[in-house]
């Protein structure tokens, strides 16, 4: 008899468990139904409702183009939920920047700024104004990835970026903003995706026109290159040109841009150099390229045996996304088919190697209580048979400084200077450095209190400007250039050039 209910007493204790778990399922279901209906009735009713809240982050209200007058070239308006007049309100804002939202000093207009709750991005070309607009809070980095995609490819389609070119090919350019941006979202911003898409015809402008304000200063300032680099016409043509009109042809641009820093003793302080290799195909067909490298070449440090021995060494490198860099660390070779257009092959970074190619020697000496003289010499450590163009020395003066006035060395030719008095500053241009040699200048400037050792240490720093055509800092060099295609009679034309640039070349002067 007991152990009939101690069985019994374990049937009806496994039947409570069973209970237990079958409302404890039930309650699992309903739980998961409710979740399901919220995250229905959520997408379904309210993402619609603050959908420029939650999901706008992305979108790019307005693209337009202006001039450097300020005058409309191109206006896009994607969502119509930006003011109509924001270009107005822009060209203000960066005409005459008061620096009161703190980004940057007065008189220089940061490229990301908001204004009567509009985000502003602009990117300056050529002196022209390309802004994007949102009224939403959206990633400047990728709104300046889109931007500058942008400017490349109608920069591919025009030829050249001018507002003569994109006043007379205004159609071309809607047609590209229509197809590359569609209801503020970015759909397609490579030059060659979008060819199948593009009806219109380009009309040619000729890169030798010159843009507004097309000085001397002017073209330093714009970092644009001097008529002795500047490639050839040929590298204005639109990839739409007429295979008929186009010439077989590639250009390639070893461009480096040096960044240094000396003392007040002339020494060294920074050095780094920012390189790049540019392609710019006009190739029919699709041939692969071949690009081969110095032999004795070293990326990346830790090896003294190897540094020892290698002619150029260079801290990191990146490939073009398309690039087969298999043979690289064997051949040093680096194989694509190049894209129409331009694009960039490698990027490569170099620091605290490689000769400065400039070196400068400054002295003070005090002529009056009032008066003082500073004295200029500087040196080409480049080879003989290259020269430095586009050479200007910015010379920053002392606040209370009242004149100045420049005297020139024996012997100097192509030189001249200027003193602008709101800036502070005097401008020595130099047109042509020939290597190995020497140039020297003193300049008198006077002001309205005694000098003080304040006054020596308002003085500076200096900083100059450069382009030296066919050489490089870092010594890398282009050894084979080879273009495969099935075709054995397939010899298109090479184009190479070698351009080093100052980015920022500084001397301290205390």
């Amino acid at each position: 008899m007991p152990q009939w209910r101690m069985a019994n007493g374990l049937s009806l204790l496994s039947l409570h468990c069973s209970y237990r778990f079958v409302i404890i399922c039930v309650i699992i279901y309903y739980l998961l139904f409710i979740i399901m209906s919220v995250c229905l009735f959520v997408c379904l009713f309210l993402l619609p409702l603050c959908g420029s809240h939650l999901l706008l982050g992305m979108f790019i209200s307005q693209i337009f183009i202006l001039s450097p007058r300020g005058d409309k070239l191109i206006f896009k308006d994607y969502r119509q939920d930006a003011p109509r007049n924001t270009d107005e309100i822009f060209f203000r804002k960066y005409k005459f920047w008061d620096g009161a939202q703190g980004h940057a000093p007065e008189g220089d207009c940061p490229p990301f700024f908001m204004e009567k709750h509009v985000n502003f991005c602009y990117v300056k070309r050529r002196e022209l104004l390309f802004v994007c607009t949102s009224v939403v809070n959206v990633s400047p980095s990728l709104t300046l990835e889109i931007l500058l995609r942008i400017i490349k490819v109608i920069k591919d389609y025009l030829g050249v970026l001018s507002e003569e070119a994109i006043r007379r090919n205004f159609t071309l350019v809607y047609e590209l903003l229509d197809e590359m941006i569609d209801v503020g979202v970015s759909q397609e911003l490579n030059t060659e995706n979008l060819r199948p898409y593009i009806f219109n015809e380009v009309i040619r402008v000729s890169s030798l026109e010159a843009p507004t304000g097309s000085s001397f200063l002017g073209r330093l300032r714009r970092g644009e290159f001097l008529d002795k680099t500047r490639r050839g016409d040929a590298t204005a043509n639109s990839i739409l040109q007429a295979s008929s009109d186009r010439k077989n042809e590639i250009f390639i641009d070893i461009l480096e841009r040096l960044n240094v820093v000396f003392n007040s003793a002339g020494q060294v302080v920074m050095s780094d150099v920012d390189g790049s290799i540019l392609l710019k195909s006009f190739l029919t067909g699709s041939p692969s390229l071949h690009v081969c490298f110095n032999e004795d070449l070293v990326v990346g440090r830790g090896d003294p045996n190897k540094e020892r021995y290698a002619s150029v060494v260079l801290d990191s490198v990146n490939f073009h996304e398309d690039a087969d860099y298999s043979g690289f660390e064997s051949e040093r070779r680096l194989s694509i088919r190049p894209p129409e257009g331009e694009s960039t092959l490698m990027n490569y970074r170099l620091v605290g190697r490689g000769t400065p190619p400039f070196r400068l020697v400054h002295s003070m000496e005090l002529l009056t209580t009032h008066r003082a003289e500073l004295m200029l010499q500087l040196r080409a450590d480049i080879p003989v048979s290259t020269n430095g163009i586009g050479f200007s020395v910015i010379v920053p003066m002392p606040s209370m400084c009242t004149a100045a006035n420049v005297e020139f060395g024996l012997g100097a030719t192509e030189q001249t200077y200027e003193y602008k008095e709101e800036e502070k500053c005097v401008i020595w241009y130099i047109g042509k450095f020939l290597g190995g040699t020497e140039q020297m200048c003193k300049i008198r400037f006077s002001t309205s209190s005694p000098i003080t050792a304040a006054t020596r240490r308002g003085v500076g720093p200096i900083s100059v400007r450069f382009e030296i055509p066919q050489y490089s800092v870092s010594g890398l060099c282009i050894r084979v250039l080879r273009l495969e295609e099935r075709s054995s009679s397939y010899n298109p034309t090479r184009w190479i050039r070698n351009v080093t640039l100052a980015n920022s070349y500084v001397f301290r002067t205390c």
